[in-house]
């Protein structure tokens, strides 16, 4: 398994190390779980992406996001 380094706010540091004390998993446990999470989102909105409407239309990640917002759908 690869390591990186990542500099993190306090703020979230934090927020880590309270997660790590009352749940007993690691903050490295947390770090992976949100970047898996994170990363499954922006395949599925890259995916929207691809998806056209009736007319043949390509929405925009804008219009994705608004759509979204508004929960009207595209």
């Amino acid at each position: 398994m690869k390591s990186i380094t990542l500099k993190l706010p306090n703020e979230l540091e934090s927020f880590l190390v309270h997660l790590e004390k009352t749940t007993g998993k690691s903050k490295e446990f947390y770090c992976q779980e949100a970047l898996v999470q994170y990363l499954e989102d922006l395949e599925d909105l890259y995916m929207a992406l691809k998806v056209k409407n009736k007319k043949g239309k390509l929405y925009t990640t804008e219009e994705l996001l608004e759509s979204l917002k508004s929960n009207k759908g595209v």
